[in-house]
């Protein structure tokens, strides 16, 4: 069994930044891909960031290319997300997932999922 625990989210101003973590836990766990994904009120889950869990390609969404950046600690098995110059269409519950599956950009193909974790922009 595979857990993934987000912290870090909270209230920031725009232009303001955030440190989210996932702490990864389980026997044998060892995906392929780590992602954070998000979701505003009344919209869809959307792909924000996802790395390869074993040589640290990163790819990220055209919303937050150049302001946010994924990366992992393998020893400890957490995922990060450094999001900085956050603006208010941000603001969303920050999930992170596992997939087995190569650098995949769609909800479906991640089969562990955390709890979510808020993060909210102030105008």
């Amino acid at each position: 069994q595979v857990q993934l625990v987000e912290s870090g989210g909270g209230l920031v101003q725009a232009g303001g930044s955030l440190r989210l973590s996932c702490a990864a836990s389980g026997r044998a766990f060892s995906p392929n891909t780590m992602a954070w994904f998000r979701q505003a009120p009344g919209k869809e889950r959307e792909f924000a960031a996802a790395i390869s869990w074993s040589n640290s390609v990163t790819y990220y969404a055209d919303s937050v290319k150049g302001r946010f950046t994924i990366s992992r600690d393998n020893a400890k098995n957490t995922l990060y997300l450094q999001m900085n110059s956050l603006k208010p269409e941000d603001t969303a519950v920050y999930y992170c997932a596992a997939s087995y599956n190569v650098a995949p950009r769609l909800a479906y193909e991640y089969y562990y999922w955390g709890q979510g974790t808020q993060v909210t922009v102030s105008s």
